[in-house]
């Protein structure tokens, strides 16, 4: 697989979210997550993106136990947000609140390293801006752990421009992360632009719709009870029955391609620049290779013109109310 610049760092031109195999998308399967992770090296994917939040604090022990041993072979991202003074492993009841204090930054780092089983973290974003703490505070604190070696590089996510210009100018930000695919195209106007004026690599979550471009899904029914999907705008009553239209073209344009529609969706995503490097989601070996081979789908000009023509547009918001109210702060 070829590799691409996130500012500085090299990384596999495709990368592997790890958050399902811990948490928030019903069962896991705690061998099959550590093979897909391992597999993944195999197929030449070696970013891991993981976080504090998933689990809570599980997936980076997970992450650990998966990279044993080979941990330099691969580049590993990590983010905080909330505090975790006080959670129980797997609760996510037990999880604090935003805290964006370089205390709280200084604190985070240690239990990350201890859980991945590593002395350093490649790149270190911070999950969700804090409002209330100034961004200059939060990425200070973020820089000292880089001159202490403890962090290679920076990140956000979710964050908005203005954010973003006034963190690169207290250190390099080498990342931004956002949610971002054919159906989420926020980014687009002023994040994206923001981002390439200033270097900044640009790595888009869920570039898969959460599943729903990939065409698994006929029903809201065929979700686990404990999935959040259930409860998410856009797999719900009307707006899941719209955003089948989505996927239905999605899955149209793929047959004629002669490649499943999540290949093109991340082919998609890919086409969108060298500076961006998707993350898809799986905790299954299946669906990592299938995605990995997405690097090798050439979209056309006309490709891309007909999708940009044809999709429909997305049906509902893509968190609830205080989960929108956490991003492009």
């Amino acid at each position: 697989m070829n590799k691409r610049m996130l500012g500085s760092l090299e990384v596999s031109e495709i990368g592997l979210g790890c958050m399902g195999m811990s948490a928030f998308y019903g069962s896991t399967d705690e061998r099959e997550a550590v093979a897909t992770i391992q597999r993944a090296l195999e197929l030449g994917i070696n970013f891991l993106d993981t976080a504090q939040l998933y689990g809570p604090l599980i997936n980076e022990e997970l992450v650990g136990r998966a990279i044993k041993d080979r941990r330099d072979e691969y580049v590993i991202a990590t983010k905080f947000a909330r505090r975790m003074d006080s959670a129980t492993p797997g609760d996510m009841s037990t999880v604090g609140p935003l805290d964006g204090s370089a205390d709280h930054v200084r604190r985070s780092i240690d239990g990350s390293l201890e859980r991945l089983g590593t002395e350093h973290v490649d790149l270190y974003y911070q999950h969700r801006v804090d409002a209330n703490v100034p961004i200059e505070e939060t990425v200070g604190a973020m820089a000292e752990l880089v001159e202490q070696g403890k962090v290679r590089h920076i990140g956000l996510s979710e964050a908005a421009p203005d954010t973003i210009r006034r963190a690169h100018t207290v250190h390099p930000i080498t990342a931004v992360q956002t949610e971002y695919s054919l159906w989420t195209r926020d980014p687009e106007p002023e994040v994206i632009p923001t981002c390439r004026e200033l270097g900044i690599g640009f790595v888009p979550y869920s570039p898969l719709g959460r599943g729903f471009l990939a065409g698994r899904f006929s029903s809201p029914d065929e979700l686990d009870a404990g999935d959040f999907r259930r409860n998410n705008p856009r797999f719900a009553g009307e707006n899941f029955e719209a955003n089948r239209r989505i996927a239905k073209k999605v899955s149209e344009i793929a047959q004629e391609k002669g490649v499943t529609p999540a290949q093109l969706a991340l082919a998609w995503v890919l086409a969108q620049g060298d500076d961006v490097v998707p993350i898809p989601g799986t905790k299954r070996r299946t669906y990592l290779e299938q995605n990995a081979a997405a690097a090798d789908v050439e979209l056309t000009a006309d490709d891309l013109a007909r999708i940009e023509a044809e999709l429909p547009p997305v049906a509902g918001a893509r968190y609830d109310e205080a989960g929108m109210a956490a991003v492009n702060l």
